[in-house]
């Protein structure tokens, strides 16, 4: 996993790619057919129809591909687009074709039985290019840049922030892959601050809203385990969001606190907590002194994250 930092100073040993904004998958090709995962091992192969191509693509090739699936809206990545495909295991084909993804691939972990972990970055997107993926169907494995072209490096920030993407993933070109870790040769270049988020409550709505959720209650790991209370979020919800959230959380209530540290009375009362299972992620734009977001926009639910590794994420 990559950790989150500024954009490296020594760029000759350093390569760029784009910050998709989707959802992790990585997916195992061979001769029998196509199984894709998601980030915590659940069998996403039915959620994703569009990946059963695969097989033709890798043209005989037994591979295991990593990359994200991605939700294009006006021509950006879409997360919130995305968010009416991850969570149907089986999307019927009005679905599939009302909202379509594609598979952006991005590293290449398994070739014809030889796994690739310890091979140089540069040699196994060498070997991910050979592959040929972007010749048809909706799946692509984009070039990275590298970092010591400065004009090109320019003009990919530029196009990140016209375009409002999330920003850009550096990897150093010696890098090995590392599942499951965070490391420091992958490094998140955000354009704005995100952080994932478990849900452990929520407050009644009003108005519009009454009779179900107002707003949600969050919360974050610090550095020892325990649950802190991180703020909570009212904004950036559409009615959809709003009704499926309900839906989930409903069987999940219980009658005290989850956080292992004391909630602040006006965020307490009324409170509705539930057990807490559900990652979200939201948009902020800073950590107050007091550990609390400032300003969340709700960004969309999270299935594919555990929410025992959700922590603090700094900018």
């Amino acid at each position: 996993m990559a950790a989150t930092g500024d954009l490296p100073e020594d760029a000759d040993h350093w390569g760029l790619e784009l910050k998709w904004d989707g959802v992790r998958v990585i997916s195992s090709v061979t001769a029998a057919g196509v199984r894709a995962t998601g980030r915590r091992g659940a069998d996403v192969t039915g959620r994703y129809p569009e990946l059963s191509g695969l097989a033709d693509l890798v043209q005989g090739h037994d591979v295991v591909l990593d990359g994200e699936v991605v939700a294009f809206r006006n021509g950006r990545p879409s997360f919130e687009w995305l968010q009416r495909r991850m969570h149907v295991s089986r999307p019927d084909p009005m679905l599939v074709r009302r909202v379509p993804v594609r598979y952006v691939v991005f590293d290449l972990l398994h070739l014809d039985g030889r796994a690739l972990y310890d091979v140089p970055y540069t040699r196994r997107r060498e070997l991910l290019d050979a592959l040929d993926l972007a010749a048809a169907g909706p799946v692509e494995a984009p070039p990275y840049l590298h970092a010591a072209d400065t004009d090109q490096v320019k003009e990919l920030i530029e196009y990140t922030w016209e375009q409002r993407l999330e920003g850009m993933v550096a990897k150093r070109l010696d890098s090995p892959y590392r599942p499951g870790r965070r490391v420091d040769f992958w490094r998140k270049v955000k354009n704005f601050q995100t952080q994932e988020v478990v849900i452990c409550g929520w407050k009644p709505g009003q108005g519009r809203r009454e009779g179900g959720v107002g707003s949600l209650l969050l919360g974050v790991h610090d550095d020892k385990g325990a649950l802190c209370f991180a703020g909570h979020v009212g904004t950036g919800f559409t009615d959809h969001a709003l009704d499926d959230i309900y839906e989930r959380l409903w069987p999940l209530r219980r009658p005290t606190s989850p956080y292992d540290d004391v909630v602040p009375r006006e965020h307490a009362r009324d409170a509705q907590w539930v057990e807490p299972v559900l990652v979200g992620e939201v948009s902020h734009s800073a950590w107050t002194r007091e550990g609390r977001l400032r300003t969340p926009s709700w960004r969309g639910l999270r299935d594919d994250k555990d929410p025992r590794e959700v922590t603090y994420d700094p900018p």
